[in-house]
């Protein structure tokens, strides 16, 4: 454990100081200042000899919270990073994006402010970096296997790594110039930039994993093409089929799906030119659904000189405290302020759009909406509630239905569950041999560390198809695993 009396002689919980709004508007450079080292430790000497600790029900990682706690605590960063890494490939990009269910289950947390695991992770891997302790891991021999990772992802990029080590040989397919993923283009550069990305896939390429940008597969190439070319599939491509919004005015020019929006405005921020690009200078942007995803278009909306920009939620908005639906250690529906919240704008909740308006050109010019509230059968609107909000820019961002699946149905066959997600047994195997599934396409939208660990297990998997059935790769989840919920 670490210091044995730090949860009572700190009680306070301590996190890095926000770069001042007006400032960090002006540019696209991540939000938080650098925590001094001191500060850091003293926070990690919080975690106590709680027995059982409960962070790890939360992490599905199955990170070993309590000891690189210790660790940091010590300033013994080089074993820190062994153990963080032991179990997480990538804790720069949990560190910055995850939504730290570990914490919610910290046994601290039932009384007290919980530890700030997710700071000391970030802490960690950014001091082995700036020492040199991040190196390439190549395979001290080959075993002259092959495998197709489709998708530069969390998950594809977990699958590849781990694999690569294993001593197969890797490629990663990716349809955009440059590997990542949504990690890339989907998640702005204030909330993570992408020199962060870049350095990781240097070292994966320094260890022997191949990048194929540039190819879709489906059309550059078919998957049937695929599968016969490598021992093995591995699908990593994400759930991109978003959830749509169908009222009457939906064609009008002004509505915008958010991963339309966000990632040509993450090119712009990186100095690349974008054609036609939408953006929402000097217009009134109205931002549907209270999710991550919709603070990413609120915070870029404020970046691009929004005129004003106003987030609309169906859901009543939660509580400050936990409800006793949401009992510790589950992860809480509670009031969030994301720091693009605190840069301005409307939150207005339990409100559903009825109609876009027209402003006599094909344009979108407001949108009429009505307050509604939780009734039998399902949301009831609240008569005379109706008004209209004015709107030159609606950016959707309701979420994802599923992965983008038609054409390996039709080539490889395929089979989908009851959510329109790619069904696979509890090796990560498709209903084709050899054909693994890792991340959104199996598991439905979820979260970064969900897709890192899927990505880790179903390497697993692949492995042992190729070992013979044996494999020494860690397995931190089953496909049936679901977040710590009631």
């Amino acid at each position: 454990m670490a210091d044995p009396r730090g949860f009572l002689k700190v009680r306070e919980r301590s996190l890095p100081a926000r770069r001042p709004v007006p400032v960090r508007i002006r540019d696209w450079k991540e939000v938080y200042e650098e925590q001094q080292r001191a500060d850091l430790q003293e926070q990690a000497g919080r975690c106590m000899d709680c027995g059982i600790p409960f962070c790890h029900s939360g992490c599905p990682l199955g990170n070993l919270i309590p000891e690189w706690n210790t660790l940091a605590w010590r300033g013994d960063w080089p074993d820190a990073i062994d153990r963080l890494h032991a179990t997480n490939n990538f804790p720069e990009f949990t560190g910055r994006l995850c939504p730290a269910p570990c914490e919610t289950a910290c046994v601290l947390g039932i009384s007290e402010p919980a530890v700030t695991i997710k700071q000391v992770e970030l802490t960690t891997i950014e001091e082995a970096f700036e020492t040199g302790t991040v190196i390439p891991l190549p395979p001290e021999r080959l075993t002259g296997r092959t495998v197709a990772v489709v998708g530069s992802g969390p998950a594809g990029l977990a699958a590849a790594q781990q694999l690569t080590r294993a001593g197969h040989t890797v490629a990663v397919f990716e349809r955009a110039d440059k590997p990542g993923g949504l990690l890339r283009y989907g998640i702005p550069e204030f909330k993570m930039e992408k020199a962060v990305v870049d350095r990781r896939i240097e070292q994966m390429t320094a260890e022997g994993t191949r990048f194929r940008c540039n190819t879709e597969v489906g059309t550059d190439i078919s998957w049937a093409q695929l599968r016969s070319r490598y021992d093995a599939v591995v699908v990593a491509i994400g759930a991109t089929v978003a959830r749509d919004l169908p009222v009457d005015g939906r064609e009008l020019d002004g509505f915008v799906q958010a991963m339309d929006f966000l990632p040509p405005a993450n090119r712009a921020a990186l100095g690349e030119h974008v054609a036609d690009q939408v953006t929402a200078e000097g217009k009134h942007v109205i931002v549907i659904g209270g999710g991550d995803t919709g603070a990413d278009c609120i915070g870029t909306s404020h970046r691009q000189g929004a005129a004003s920009v106003t987030s609309l939620e169906i859901m009543p908005r939660p509580g400050e405290e936990r409800s006793p639906q949401h009992p510790w250690p589950t992860y809480p529906m509670i009031f969030r302020v994301a720091t693009a919240h605190e840069e301005g704008g409307e939150r207005v909740y339990s409100m559903s759009t009825k109609e876009a308006l027209n402003d006599g050109t094909g344009r979108l010019r407001a949108l009429r909406v009505v307050e509604v509230r939780s009734g039998a059968s399902g949301f009831e609107e609240i008569e005379g509630s109706e008004r209209e909000l004015r709107a030159d820019l609606v950016l959707l961002a309701m979420g994802f239905l599923g992965p983008l699946t038609e054409s390996l149905v039709e080539e490889l066959g395929v089979e989908l569950d009851e959510r329109s997600n790619m069904r696979r047994d509890g090796n990560f195997m498709s209903s084709v041999p050899g054909v693994f599934v890792a991340g959104d396409a199996g598991r439905g939208q979820s979260l970064i560390v969900w897709a890192i660990a899927e990505g880790r297990a179903a390497a697993r998997g692949v492995d042992a198809f190729l070992s013979g059935g044996h494999s020494d790769l860690p397995a931190p989840i089953a496909p049936t695993d679901r977040p710590l919920t009631v």
